[in-house]
């Protein structure tokens, strides 16, 4: 009879866990799913935190990838799709987030592959100057899918034709996940680690 409640009792706190992972994660008020859809795969959120500019928090993130993954060359090892979701939590100048953008790729790689990646990078840097300003609550997302390409989403709405190039989506994680990221502690909440 013992052993059967304790059976029930693990049956129990198993749905409970289940339920909760289930439960989207909510940061800054900001709501990720447990999954998304990209292309026709499921993908995980792997982590999501913060982008802080000194005391302000500037924006959301959230990492999606096929499995979870806990170090960058984990995220870069995996071929499949994956996500990067990103919500604004304050009004900024779409052109000057490109430009952060366009240095985060730049801090984050050797000159010569930066170069290389030169024309993307400026029809990034347009895609973000065309919108003029984001507001509080404006969403994006950047999508690696295989044989297409990056696809950049501005408010729902697909931002041209995408960029075909892999090492592109790489140089972009590398604003978040590279040697110099944009901001440790967001590096880390991507890369699922719980903060000390």
């Amino acid at each position: 009879m013992r052993n059967m409640v304790r059976c029930a009792a693990l049956a129990a706190a198993c749905l409970l866990a289940g339920a909760t992972m289930a439960q989207p994660i909510t940061v800054s008020n900001v709501k990720y799913d447990e999954t998304a859809q990209v292309a026709d795969s499921t993908l995980q959120l792997n982590g999501a935190g913060v982008r802080y500019k000194a005391v302000f928090k500037v924006y959301t993130a959230g990492l999606y990838l096929e499995k979870k993954a806990g170090t960058p060359q984990e995220v870069a090892s995996q071929k499949g799709p994956k996500r990067m979701s990103i919500t604004m939590l304050r009004e900024i100048d779409s052109t000057e987030l490109g430009k952060l953008f366009s240095r985060g790729m730049e801090d984050n790689m050797d000159r010569a592959a930066f170069s290389k990646l030169i024309p993307g990078v400026l029809r990034m840097s347009q895609i973000f100057s065309d919108h003029k300003k984001l507001m509080a609550g404006d969403q994006f997302q950047v999508d690696w899918i295989p044989g297409t390409g990056t696809v950049i989403t501005v408010k729902g709405k697909p931002q041209g034709e995408p960029f075909k190039e892999p090492e592109f989506f790489n140089a972009l994680l590398g604003i978040w996940l590279g040697n110099a990221p944009a901001d440790w502690k967001l590096k880390d909440a991507l890369l699922g680690k719980q903060p000390a």
